[in-house]
Parts: C-alpha cells; structure tokens; sequence
C-alpha cells in the first residue's frame, strides 16, 4: 500500500435514529443491561484470585449470568461480549498507564451505550435522499438520518467498510456511532520550506518568514 501511496483510515460517523417509543425503550433495556454486565465482571474480578482473572474464566461467568438472569439476556450476546473486552482492555490501559483502574458504573453517572461489534449485522440500506436503514440486533430495522455517505452496498469492499457501530444516548435521544474504515490516499510529503504560524488578535497571522497577514481596512459607513 506504502508505494501506491494509500492508506487505511479509522474514523467515526454519528447519526441520529428515529426510533418508536417501543424501540428507544428497549434500546434503553440493554444499554442498562450493558451497565450491569460491567458492574458484574467488576465484582467478579474484586472476588476472584488473580490466577483466575482470565478472560476465559470471565466469559464463562458472563454467559451463566445471561443464562440464569432475564434482565441481562435482553443484552445482545456479541454486545455482551464487547463489554467484556472493554472491561479487560480497561485493566491493560491502567496498567500501561493510560487510564485509571475501571470502576463501577452508576446509573446516572454514565453514559447509555450499547455496542455493535459486526458491522455485517448492521445491513445497512439508503431507502431516501435523507434516510438509511440498519438493523439493530432484537430491536430489528430502524431508520437513520443519511447525512454522509457510507461505504455500502456496491460501495463497500476489504478496505471500505463500515467494521460496527455503538448506540449512544444523549439529551436528543439515540444515536448510531458509525466506525468505518476506508482507503484514501496518503498527502505526498511537502517539498517546500517550512514556516512557522503564530495566530493573534491585531494581527491574525504572523508568519516565522515575516509574510504576516492583516485583516485590511474596515469599510468607512456612510455619513449619517
């Protein structure tokens, strides 16, 4: 890819959904239900010897507790598992440095989300000028706001793709957070002298070669 000049890029696209009151509420179902399978793998790894703190052993105890409690099986298996990888790749930040240790997650002191690790399951289909649809796992087909275009159907291939999506809640209410990756071309290297740039108030622009930019002379309103 390197000698053609392209590259892979991640970046993200978030869309408004327009969702029945029947759907927002069950979203709202298994983003609680993503909450308390976070707040369950921390208890478990608080009870748990540090010998057993695999993730092995903690996706056996996920998958019993959707198995034996009914408000967690509204969560979607595979976003149940994204929860656990989250919850793990948590620990590795911590460690590195990054981040803090993980914690548990209050109702009201975290933000609803539920997580679409495939981007296959989505199905996503432009039906009008303004609107998409994707499939949103027990939930079923739910309209989009299509306000940029996605790398789908004839345009989706290997390195044009949307790889999954994150429903997010906010005051507006429910939101997909597209992530896709595409090819682009990578910019060819500057060849020129580099400048510095400092941005101010009385002069907008003072460049490092003393090319500064002014802002002109206002135009003078007529008298009276």
């Amino acid at each position: 890819m390197g000698e053609l000049g392209w590259e892979k890029r991640q970046f993200g696209h978030r869309a408004r959904l327009a969702l029945s009151p029947a759907g927002s509420l069950l979203i709202d179902e298994q983003a609680h239900a993503a909450r308390a399978v976070w707040n369950c793998l921390h208890a478990w790894w608080q009870m748990m010897p540090k010998e057993k703190r695999t993730l092995a052993n903690a996706d056996a105890a996920i998958r019993q507790a959707r198995k034996e409690i009914d408000f967690l099986a509204v969560l979607p298996a595979q976003a149940a598992q994204a929860v656990l990888k989250t919850y793990f790749q948590a620990w590795k930040n911590c460690w590195d440095g990054r981040a803090e240790a993980p914690n548990f997650k209050g109702r009201f002191r975290s933000v609803m989300s539920v997580d679409i690790p495939q981007g296959r399951d989505l199905q996503i289909k432009r039906v009008h000028r303004r609107w998409g649809m994707a499939n949103i796992p027990k939930a079923g087909r739910v309209r989009f706001r299509w306000t940029k275009d996605l790398p789908v159907g004839n345009k989706a291939n290997a390195d044009n793709r949307i790889t999954g999506a994150r429903l997010v809640k906010d005051h507006l209410g429910w939101h997909i957070a597209f992530r896709v990756q595409s090819l682009e071309a990578r910019p060819a290297s500057h060849q020129g002298a580099q400048v510095g740039i400092d941005a101010g108030v009385n002069l907008p622009l003072a460049l490092s070669d003393g090319n500064h930019q002014d802002h002109g002379r206002a135009p003078r309103l007529p008298d009276g």
